[in-house]
C-alpha cells in the first residue's frame, strides 16, 4: 500500500514538473529587436574604437573619427564584406 502511495506521489510530482516546465513562455525576439541590438552593439564598438584610438595619441582627431565610422559601417554591413581600408600614412619625402 505504501508503495502505491509513493508511486502516486512520484507521478503527481512528475506531472507537476512537466506542467511547470511547459508553462514557462519561450521568448522569441522579433527582427526589429535584433536590429536594435545590432545597432547598439555597433555604436558600442565604435565608441570603444574611438577611445582606443584617442588613447594611442599618435592619430589625429579626424583619423580617430574615421576609425569609429569604419567600425560602425563594418558592423552594419555584416561580416561578409571586407573590412574598410585604413587611411594611408603620409609618404616620407625621398632623400636624394
Amino acid at each position: 500500500m505504501n508503495l502505491r502511495i509513493a508511486l502516486g506521489r512520484a507521478l503527481y510530482a512528475f506531472v507537476a514538473a512537466v506542467t511547470l516546465a511547459s508553462a514557462v513562455p519561450a521568448f522569441a525576439q522579433t527582427q526589429g529587436m535584433e536590429r536594435r541590438d545590432d545597432r547598439r552593439d555597433n555604436r558600442a564598438a565604435g565608441r570603444a574604437a574611438k577611445q582606443a584610438c584617442k588613447a594611442g595619441d599618435e592619430k589625429t582627431r579626424v583619423e580617430c573619427r574615421q576609425t569609429k565610422r569604419a567600425t560602425k559601417q563594418r558592423g552594419r554591413q555584416g561580416a561578409t564584406n571586407p573590412p574598410a581600408a585604413q587611411p594611408a600614412a603620409p609618404a616620407a619625402p625621398a632623400q636624394q
